[in-house]
């Protein structure tokens, strides 16, 4: 019972002792942390000690009241502004952006952030500080950098017949669709269909991008029938088209199998440039062309690719080639 009693003593002695102490680290904290209120003014040449949001910046008085705004305002005795115990101002902001506006208030230019995000932080706190002169410079800048995102080219996605043909017909420019539809099959996929469908998409996505202005690229998702198809217009008419897709028939069961003609593709997205503008092309120039999608139509069209070229808008413009000439000749004629 003693040593309980004396135990107690103690403890309730030392609790007066550790309130103090408390008491005390508190109130020195308190006076640490404490920002007096100052008026701050003085010669161009006085340097200040400004700490922003944690960044701390340290620039003259002429920088900081070379232009009408608030820095100005702030330290040109107009405003009261918080310094704590080493003298530093405090001001409330993120100090992120705070280097690049005491370079402008120096300089009168600065190189801009290269993204909007950044950009539209620099115009967040130049408004807040007025600095007017910098809100426009970035708000210019945001505006182009807004301007210069804008896709590339713009490829229309149809999903029937009427929308088609009212693009077809109201383009003053060659067309080419791509129908792909990997839901239409019947069947099960042979083990590079997939691949060849995407390498048929990327093909366009490439052939829009590098013919844009030009031609107009059309997707077609829904369609008919087909999974893979090309098609290329003129003048409002079909002219080429290229099937990718074919039935061949494995020892139990039928597969659908989808190609990747590129060379054929790229063939005919050529060719049908001959009908920019809307004009007839030329006849001597078409029979160059088809006379080497005949010879290469031999060489590369087997019985899963269908290329078909129909009448063009006017009869001169067909040309039929030397070996239907040929075909056709009576037996024993010679062509001079």
């Amino acid at each position: 019972t003693t040593t309980t009693t004396t135990t107690t003593l103690n403890r309730m002695s030392a609790e007066p002792n550790l309130n103090k102490e408390r008491d005390a680290s508190t109130t020195s904290l308190n006076s640490a942390t404490t920002s007096p209120v100052k008026v701050i003014k003085g010669a161009s040449g006085r340097y200040v000690k400004l700490n922003v949001g944690g960044a701390l910046f340290y620039t003259t008085m002429g920088n900081l009241t070379k232009q009408d705004n608030m820095l100005r305002a702030m330290f040109s005795g107009r405003m009261e502004v918080l310094t704590d115990s080493e003298g530093w101002v405090l001001i409330d902001r993120c100090g992120k952006h705070f280097g690049v506006i005491l370079t402008y208030l120096r300089d009168g230019a600065i190189p801009l952030p290269p993204t909007q995000r950044e950009l539209q932080e620099l115009i967040a706190e130049a408004k807040y500080f007025l600095i007017q002169g910098l809100v426009d410079l970035c708000t210019e800048a945001l505006h182009k950098l807004t301007a210069d995102c804008d896709p590339i080219c713009r490829v229309p996605v149809i999903t029937s017949p009427r929308e088609e043909h009212d693009l077809v017909t109201q383009s003053n420019k060659p067309v080419v669709k791509l129908l792909y539809n990997r839901q239409n099959n019947k069947y099960s996929y042979t083990s590079q269909s997939d691949d060849n469908l995407l390498k048929n998409i990327e093909l366009f996505d490439k052939l829009s991008l590098r013919f844009n202005g030009r031609i107009l690229f059309v997707k077609d998702v829904i369609g008919s029938n087909e999974i893979c198809c090309w098609s290329f217009f003129g003048n409002e008419r079909k002219v080429a088209e290229v099937c990718c897709t074919s039935i061949v028939y494995a020892t139990e069961k039928k597969q659908t199998k989808v190609e990747f003609p590129e060379a054929r593709i790229y063939e005919e997205t050529l060719n049908v440039l001959l009908y920019e503008k809307g004009s007839v092309p030329d006849p001597e120039l078409m029979m160059a062309t088809r006379g080497k999608v005949g010879s290469g139509q031999q060489a590369h069209q087997g019985a899963h690719h269908l290329v078909s070229y129909p009448a063009l808008t006017h009869p001169s413009s067909v040309v039929h080639s030397d070996e239907d000439e040929d075909h056709h000749r009576p037996h024993g004629s010679r062509r001079h």
